[in-house]
């Protein structure tokens, strides 16, 4: 094999030069430089060249024979399969000779050529490859053996399931315990690859792996204060991920392991430490975490506070020494991309005004620019589960440190200290009350420190406690505290601006219809901002003013607001072009606007309108030419879609009837039949809830369509795509109301599915309640259809609707289940307990509904009698018993 194949000179010559060329700095070079390499992919023998550079060619500079390397790595991963076999064969044998090259550089190029090939489905189709390596690891030569840890490292980082699956024959039987001889070896890099090998399969249980536990176990041990960081930091990783899968086997050594990792926390190495760190996150999530740390908090709290200081370089990389920069524009490459949340149609619960589904996002983000995961985050995110885990008994040791940092004259630490106090936030709050009146004030002072940084996490901070602040008498806490946000939002420092921003819509959402006094001076501020800003935080301004639309809801709906507001906004809506990606979230922020302000929207309203039917219209366009042409026409960006037809639910909602003429003059409905049929379900669980939302506003319109979107909504009841079943399930739900008995010839075609997803266990809360509902209505309009099936979905129906508020919703389909009763008395003899549970969930029903509910209670007892329903109204829960009594008699 060894001489077949040779080089042509000429041929070698220029490839040397295109490699060469590569890496020059020139755009236009670089781009020819593709162009020749694409059209030398035609010639099979030209990735014989590119191995003989890697492995053969010594003559030429190192960087030049790795980059050869990685184009042939690239070729490998596009085309491997058109590979003639004599270049495969060539490939893999130059590969397994040259693994240990005297260059660190080359050797670690084969390595990754070797798992490319292996991923490729080769692992089969090599066999010869991991007993080869495992072989060479025994060399007596360094470099061979460095060089095939490396490749082998990489192989198990790529093809960890494939390794330990039958096809292979299990070759992990053999590798584990010879990675596991390698731990005692005398070279630190190839005790690393030893230890990151194994590591590959703790997370996934690997028989071999647990076969082995316990020798891995005790080699760990013996590795814990290797001198090399790399070590040290594979030893932490093995030991979070064993926290994790193998609980049980560190336990009698847990004490020695908490010692070990609070001293890794602290090592000089950040990489080390921040490893370590995690092993707190884990632990946290363990059931036995209170009683393994409750000994050694005392040491632990003080070394995660210290971790939260921004170390040098962090403040050199988000330019903290800068204070004003709201004047340089922003770098387009630091701008997040923006993930719409279609909507999803929920209902509102007791005590609260928002659904509780809502994901946190208040989580720790103060300094999302720099890379992402370091000691610093892990530390809080590490105190702030610790806190959720012990509670008040936590504050025993943070509040001493807390005194001591909060009014540090050192900026660094006293910033660090106000995090520490925005983290333990959520799990200490009943403890910190007491303190909160001399805190609170502090922190408003602390929004005007001369540091922007200081600034920043302080807005943060205080958003953590607003639910608080809200539950004080306003003019105490919440007026000075928004004054202060308002000035933050117009801060000369774009940090502070963001993070004030944030912290206002935390505090937006809490407090509600609280700020309705101050809104003029809100709006100003808002407002004012627009002129202010930069591009990132504009958009981070649109949620703010969206959120206190529906904070506030109809109180914004005064004429001089309206004219505060709408302006810049409009404004901007007339700049941006329809493929600008700042649409979403001003379209997202004037969806709100438009419900909060109802009629106050009409003057707005038509241009808006017509742009979200123009957008929607030109995606499903574009979609239909990139379907038809996909080589000529690019796919569209279906996210304007979605945020259209979700800012159409926000102007019939807001607008309810007054939609009616611009529903008339346009074809939405046409173009709403194509989006219901859309391959991507977030652009169906938009139109659906488009769909529920005009038939409330304007069913005439909706009425002729009906036959043809019926069936398509029954075959989106499908609750592995929770969001879009929901809503469709909804829309069927208001589509009843409207047909009353003509629902009838639909009944057959969603009523099994709903029945069946009210029954599923482990379905989502508002799924089960828009289901419920649905199914009430159903019954409401057609109880001859709909109450034989009674008995299979009364006892959910019942649990899933008693904790939504009175509403119209809940009414319509508690009517409905009263009717079918009437219609089927027997499918409800053997929940009725469950029955008589949702009916005093009601605060107050209107008077025939509440007749209703006492004609049924008192039939069922008429029926069974004195003796036996005292019997019965024996197993109620004292509560429900009085509710029962006080309400209805019974």
């Amino acid at each position: 094999m060894e001489c077949v194949w040779k080089p042509d000179e000429q041929g070698l010559q220029q490839i040397l030069q295109l490699l060469r060329e590569s890496q020059s700095p020139d755009t236009s070079t670089q781009r020819s430089v593709q162009q020749r390499l694409e059209q030398l992919n035609q010639y099979p023998d030209f990735n014989n060249y590119l191995i003989f550079v890697l492995t053969k060619l010594k003559s030429e500079d190192e960087p030049t024979r790795s980059l050869s390397g990685l184009i042939l790595k690239n070729n490998v991963k596009a085309h491997y399969q058109n590979f003639p076999n004599g270049v495969s064969d060539f490939i893999k044998s130059e590969c397994l000779q040259n693994i240990g090259d005297s260059s660190p550089l080359i050797r670690a190029t084969v390595g990754i050529l070797i798992t490319t090939i292996a991923s490729k489905g080769e692992l089969q189709n090599w066999p010869e490859l991991l007993p080869k390596l495992c072989l060479l690891l025994d060399s007596e030569d360094y470099n061979t053996c460095e060089g095939a840890f490396g490749a082998l490292q990489k192989i198990c980082e790529d093809s960890a399931e494939i390794l330990d699956s039958d096809m292979l024959d299990r070759p992990l039987n053999i590798m584990i315990p010879k990675f596991l001889q390698f731990f005692k070896h005398s070279s630190p890099k190839i005790r690393s690859h030893a230890i990151a090998c194994v590591n590959q399969f703790i997370i996934s249980r690997t028989q071999a792996l647990m076969l082995h536990i316990d020798p891995f176990i005790e080699n760990l041990f013996a590795l814990a204060t290797d001198e090399e960081p790399e070590v040290r930091k594979n030893v932490c990783r093995a030991l979070v991920m064993l926290l994790e899968v193998r609980l049980d086997r560190l336990l009698p050594h847990m004490h020695n392991i908490v010692e070990y990792m609070l001293q890794r926390t602290q090592d000089q190495d950040e990489n080390v430490a921040l490893e370590a760190c995690e092993f707190w996150l884990t632990l946290a999530e363990q059931p036995v975490c209170k009683e393994v740390l409750c000994g050694h908090l005392s040491r632990l709290i003080p070394v995660l506070v210290n971790g939260m200081k921004y170390s040098e370089i962090d403040i050199i990389l988000l330019k903290g020494d800068i204070e004003e920069d709201e004047a340089i524009p922003d770098n387009e490459q630091d701008i997040r991309p923006r993930f719409h949340r279609s909507r999803t149609v929920a209902q509102q619960h007791e005590g609260d005004g928002i659904d509780e589904d809502d994901d946190e996002d208040d989580e720790l983000d103060d300094d999302d620019t720099i890379s992402d995961w370091n000691l610093r985050k892990c530390s809080a995110a590490a105190l702030d589960v610790l806190a959720n885990v012990f509670r008040d008994d936590l504050l025993l040791h943070i509040l001493p440190l807390l005194k001591e940092l909060l009014f540090h004259p050192e900026w660094v630490v006293k910033e660090s200290g106000i995090l520490v106090l925005g983290a333990i936030a959520e799990g200490c709050m009943q403890g910190m009350i007491p303190y909160l009146p001399e805190l609170i004030p502090h922190l408003v002072q602390c929004l005007s420190d001369k540091k922007a940084l200081v600034r920043s996490i302080t807005c943060w901070t205080l958003s953590r406690y607003a639910h608080w602040v809200v539950s004080q008498p306003p003019d105490v806490y919440l007026k000075p505290l928004m004054t202060e946000l308002l000035k933050r939002i117009l801060d000369s420092n774009k940090r502070v601006q963001e993070a004030a921003c944030s912290a206002f819509a935390t505090l937006e959402e809490e407090a509600c219809t609280e700020l309705v006094p101050y809104l003029a001076f809100i709006l100003d501020t808002l407002v004012f901002a627009f002129s202010k800003y930069q591009h990132k935080n504009l958009l981070i301004l649109y949620d703010a003013i969206g959120t206190l639309a529906d904070s506030v809801g109809h109180h914004l709906n005064k004429p001089e607001y309206i004219l505060m507001l709408m302006p810049p906004l409009i404004q901007k809506w007339n700049q941006l072009k329809d493929e600008d990606k700042d649409l979403f979230p001003l379209l997202e922020c004037l969806s709100s606007v438009a419900t909060a302000l109802q009629s106050g929207f009409l003057p707005y309203c038509e241009p808006v309108y017509q742009r979200c039917v123009n957008l929607v219209q030109k995606t499903l366009a574009q979609a239909m030419l990139h379907q038809s042409q996909p080589d000529q026409y690019e796919a569209p960006d279906k996210d304007f879609m979605i945020v259209a037809l979700d800012l159409l639910s926000g102007l019939a909602e807001g607008l309810g009837g007054t939609i009616e003429q611009l529903v008339a003059r346009s074809n939405i409905l046409t173009l709403l039949y194509q989006c219901m049929q859309d391959k991507m379900p977030e652009v169906r669980q938009s139109s659906f809830a488009l769909l529920g939302d005009l038939t409330k506003a304007c069913f005439q319109h909706v009425k002729p369509c009906i036959a043809d979107f019926m069936p398509i909504l029954g075959t989106n009841l499908n609750p592995e795509l929770i969001s879009v079943c929901n809503n469709a399930t909804w829309a069927i739900g208001e589509i009843s109301i409207q047909m009353g008995p003509e629902m009838q010839p639909y009944i057959a075609m969603v009523l099994h599915q709903l029945v069946e997803i009210i029954n599923r266990p482990n379905t989502p809360k508002t799924l089960l309640e828009n289901t419920a509902i649905t199914i009430g209505r159903l019954g409401y309009v057609c109880p001859q259809e709909v109450a034989p099936m009674l008995q299979q979905f009364i006892r959910p129906w019942c649990t899933s609707l008693r904790n939504i508020r009175d509403n119209e919703e809940k009414d319509s389909a508690f009517r409905g289940i009263c009717t079918m009763i009437s219609v089927n008395p027997g499918g409800v003899v053997q929940d009725f307990i469950f029955f008589c549970d949702a009916v005093a969930s009601w605060v107050n029903p209107k008077d025939d509904l509440r007749e209703m509910f006492y004609k049924i209670l008192h039939g069922f007892k008429n029926q069974v009698g004195e003796e036996n329903w005292r019997r019965f109204s024996d197993q109620f829960p004292m509560p429900l018993k009085e509710r029962l009594a006080t309400f209805y008699g019974v």
